[in-house]
């Protein structure tokens, strides 16, 4: 009885965190455009400070995480549409910056591209054009 006690009263300290310190979803974030983004991010932040206040005075440390996450949540959000646009205006472009690049190994980095690959020298050609491959017949 006890452990039930115990365990619905965590359920109540959960469902409490829900409606004092409400979770920002990702997903709805994403529909929002630069300054509502930032309404958001400045209003999580007033309430991380205010949550820390009450710390102080001896507050909840769930509600304290959650709205640190509310804020990282907002800023993620915020890099991650940025670095979209960023991505879409150099799409086109002969200079990417370094951060947007694709960063696979070193290596893979410096091979040669098909192009360099498929060039041949003057000499090269010139055997290819008068000793092609022989081809053979073979017999079933």
């Amino acid at each position: 009885m006890l452990l039930f006690l115990n365990a619905y009263s965590f359920i109540l300290d959960l469902c409490l965190i829900y409606f004092l310190v409400a979770i920002v979803k990702a997903h709805e974030l994403r529909n929002k455009n630069k300054a509502e983004l930032l309404k958001v991010l400045e209003e999580q932040k007033q309430q991380l400070a205010s949550l820390r206040v009450q710390k102080v005075a001896g507050g909840r440390q769930q509600e304290l995480g959650e709205a640190r996450k509310n804020v990282a949540r907002v800023l993620t959000v915020i890099n991650q549409t940025q670095r979209e646009q960023l991505r879409l205006f150099y799409q086109k472009k002969r200079f990417v910056p370094l951060d947007l690049r694709v960063k696979k190994t070193r290596a893979m980095r410096r091979a040669l591209t098909p192009f360099e690959k498929s060039k041949k020298t003057l000499r090269q050609e010139k055997k290819l054009k008068h000793f092609p491959l022989r081809k053979y017949a073979v017999k079933a």
